[in-house]
């Protein structure tokens, strides 16, 4: 992480190299995170381009503080725009739409009555694979989701740490989004 800071300071001092290391450190990690929401691979050459652009502006305001976590936010939030964009499939905006649930600030979209209709029948669809995933996953789940309820909430009422509600939202995504397709497949 020395080595990130580094980098940094050199490319907020005009050295263009640095920035070429960062580039090079991370663009795996970045292409991964982006294929794993896109599936294309050209398109998430096109988004990891977007991210390097927006970490080279945005690097002035970067804290100092897990430049690996930033750049995994900067990369998803990249991600999400997209597949917002492009909402081709069904199960493509179900998923944009637990994405987006976690991204608060999407929340405060103008919504149609057509939006509404499907975000409620989403939320039921989910509930339901929700009632098919360990009561550890799904009590954090429903909490962060449904209740709207921050990290340090949860941690608060379940008596555990924010860390440890982070990993259990996270694990509890995949366990959901594996049930999901479990559940697309056997409805077709």
């Amino acid at each position: 992480m020395d080595q990130d800071i580094q980098l940094i300071k050199r490319v907020l001092a005009g050295e263009k190299a640095a920035f070429e290391k960062i580039v090079e450190k991370y663009k795996g990690y970045v292409f991964a995170i982006i294929f794993n929401f896109i599936k294309d691979y050209d398109e998430a050459e096109n988004i990891a381009q977007e991210v390097f652009l927006q970490i080279y502006i945005s690097l002035p305001e970067f804290k100092f503080d897990n430049f690996k976590g930033w750049i995994s936010r900067v990369t998803a939030n990249k991600a999400i725009d997209w597949k917002r964009k492009k909402k081709s499939k069904f199960r493509e905006e179900t998923m944009e739409y637990m994405e987006a649930i976690a991204d608060k600030e999407s929340i405060r979209e103008f919504k149609t009555p057509e939006d509404l209709v499907i975000e409620k029948e989403y939320r039921e669809k989910i509930r339901k694979v929700c009632k098919n995933i360990p009561p550890i996953y799904q009590n954090v789940i429903i909490k962060f989701y449904f209740q709207g309820k921050s990290y340090e909430e949860i941690a608060e009422e379940e008596g555990i740490s924010v860390k440890s509600v982070a990993s259990r939202l996270y694990r509890g995504r995949n366990i959901l989004r594996e049930k999901w397709r479990l559940e697309e497949d056997e409805t077709l």
